[in-house]
Formats: structure tokens, C-alpha cells, sequence
């Protein structure tokens, strides 16, 4: 009897560890990338994913993309290296930049990096003189269409033509990061790189939807309000806006944000102060997200129309300079409210 006894509380014992180490709970890794932050949190009842693996991942990305980087495959192509055989992140960064640069007119064009370069927001910080002529100078080099990638993966591009995959490589960092998770096993967890991010699957140890903030624009740099909350799952999310630098009109008191404007080489004036876009995608987020800022708000509601795939929300500032919300009726079902 003693023997049975002795035998039934081995077995409940192993039954308690096996149990133990089959509860689901949340891994998290951190750390710096692309020169910003990023943060994934996913559930699983092991740990799947390691941070050296994740930084390697990221590291290999700034090889090919990034304008930081003297050594990146970009950074040789735009110094004029016709042999740099690019990719699959160059490759696939290439084929959605052509996707969105042909759907949005040409708004969105990653051969803008001269001028980003020329008005100092580029990886030199050099500022130029901007008037007319110049401008007129450095469009001749802008032009996504005259940047080809060749069947043995060599770019031909013109000397002076700058590729600058700022606008959407971020978004397609985190899908990238998104799909090596998936082939660990992991179906439900969150990629965050430098604010943009995709939610998979749902947060299964609270039971419900990824929760997601979106930031104020006009808030002070010290402070921290959220405008709006939304549930994401399975869903790339992107925001595009001069956050924290809004500029004011001395006459009129309206606040606007300055974005270049890849067809006439300048910075415009906008009243749209920040355009949040969900999609399947991280990188067609960011794409969107990037080339809505240019659009009026009367051309980005006929441009949705026509993307019903895109949710969208805008935050504008009206002809009283009060900030008003136009959001797209697939985003406002997302929206938590303050019965939910």
C-alpha cells in the first residue's frame, strides 16, 4: 500500500512540472537598432527567440539599408559602386517602394535623399541655402523611375541620384523580425521598432486584443498623452508626422508640420499633423503613412477610397487651428472607447 502510494505521488509530482513548464507566459527582448529602440514581447511556454539572434537579424538589415552606415550595400550604391549585388531585404524594400511610389503618384519616392541630404536632415546634418535654382538643381536627380534594379541584382541608377529607404525600411524591419518569429513557433506576440510595429495574433495571458496608444502630436516634449487606443491584431501599424515639431505662423497663429514634397523639392506646409495607417503590413504602413502627409485632406479621402485595405486615422488642424480627427470607418471599429 505504501509502494502504491509512494507510486501515485511520483506521478502527481511530475504531472505539477509538466504542467508548470506548459503554462504560457510572456518572453520580452529589448534592445537598439536602426538608431532607435526596439521592443518584442511574445507568448510561448519556452523560449524561442534570442536577443543575440534578433540583433544579428537587425544588424544584417543596416547592412543593406541603411544610410548610416558607410559600409551598407545602399550607402556604396549611392557613392556610386555599380558592382553591390543587393539582397532579398534590399530586393523586396526595392519592389514595395515601386508599389507605392506608383499608387501614390510619385508622392512617395525613395530618391529623395538628395534633397533630405540638402535641407539637412540627412546623415551629415549639412544644411544648404534652398532657394528656387537650387531646388531646381537637385530635381533632375529625383525621380524613383530612373533607378533600376537589374536581373543580377545590381542597381543602375544616375551618379547623382540618392536612394533613401528611410520611409518604409523601418516597417519592413519589424515584418522582417515578425516572419522569423513565426518560424520559431510563435503565433502570438508584438514587434516594435522605433514606433513602428505589428501586433500578431491576440495577448492570450490577459485574453484579448494587443492594446496599442497613439501619441498626441501637439503634446510637449515632456509629456505623454494618448489620444487614442486601439485593438491591433494581425496588423502593421505606422505613424508619420513631425511629432514635437510643429511650426507656427506668425501672422495667423496656425500650426502646421513641414514635409518635403518629392515633386517640387520643397517643404511644405501642412495642416495634416499625423497620419496613423493599418494594413496587413508594417512596410506598407510606413510607405502610406509617409506619403499621406503630402496630400490635402480632400485628396486623402478620395486616395482611401480607392484603399479600402488601409485604416486609417488623421489628426488636421481645421481653419480655427483646433485639431480635428478624420478616421476611416474600418479604423473606428478598432477604437476602444470609454464603455469598452
Amino acid at each position: 500500500m505504501k509502494e502504491l502510494k509512494r507510486f501515485f505521488k511520483i506521478i502527481l509530482l511530475l504531472v505539477v512540472i509538466v504542467s508548470c513548464e506548459n503554462k504560457e507566459q510572456f518572453y520580452t527582448i529589448q534592445g537598439e537598432a536602426q538608431g532607435s529602440t526596439y521592443s518584442i514581447k511574445y507568448v510561448s511556454t519556452t523560449e524561442k527567440v534570442s536577443k543575440q539572434e534578433i540583433d544579428s537579424i537587425l544588424t544584417a538589415f543596416d547592412l543593406s539599408l541603411s544610410t548610416y552606415r558607410k559600409d551598407s550595400k545602399i550607402s556604396k550604391i549611392n557613392d556610386g559602386d555599380t558592382t553591390v549585388v543587393v539582397d532579398a531585404f534590399f530586393e523586396e524594400t526595392f519592389h514595395l517602394s515601386k508599389q507605392i511610389f506608383d499608387e501614390t503618384s510619385a508622392l512617395f519616392d525613395p530618391t529623395i535623399g538628395v534633397l533630405v541630404n540638402a535641407y539637412g536632415f540627412g546623415p551629415d546634418k549639412k544644411h544648404k541655402e534652398m532657394r528656387p535654382k537650387q531646388v531646381d538643381s537637385l530635381l533632375q536627380f529625383v525621380g524613383f523611375q530612373k533607378v533600376k534594379l537589374n536581373s543580377n541584382k545590381t542597381i543602375s541608377k544616375p551618379k547623382q541620384t540618392n536612394l533613401d529607404f528611410n520611409a518604409i525600411a523601418q516597417g519592413y524591419s519589424v515584418d522582417v523580425v515578425i516572419q522569423f518569429l513565426k518560424s520559431r513557433g510563435v503565433s502570438d506576440g508584438i514587434v516594435e521598432i522605433g514606433g513602428e510595429l505589428f501586433a500578431l495574433g491576440t495577448n492570450k495571458i490577459d485574453g484579448k486584443s494587443w492594446i496599442i496608444g497613439i501619441d498626441n502630436p501637439i503634446q510637449k516634449p515632456e509629456e505623454r498623452t494618448i489620444i487614442a487606443k486601439i485593438n491591433l491584431s494581425n496588423l502593421g501599424m505606422a505613424t508619420s508626422g513631425n511629432y514635437r515639431k510643429i511650426n507656427i505662423d506668425e501672422k495667423t497663429g496656425q500650426q502646421f508640420v513641414h514635409i518635403i514634397n518629392p515633386k517640387t523639392g520643397f517643404a511644405q506646409k501642412s495642416a495634416i499633423l499625423s497620419v496613423t495607417v493599418l494594413s496587413n503590413s508594417a512596410a506598407i504602413s510606413d510607405g502610406y503613412a509617409t506619403a499621406l502627409m503630402l496630400m490635402s485632406l480632400d485628396e486623402i479621402k478620395v486616395f482611401l477610397n480607392k484603399h479600402p485595405e488601409l485604416a486609417v486615422l488623421l489628426l488636421y488642424n481645421d481653419s480655427e487651428n483646433k485639431m480635428q480627427q478624420f478616421l476611416t470607418p474600418n479604423f473606428k471599429k478598432l477604437m476602444i472607447t470609454a464603455k469598452n
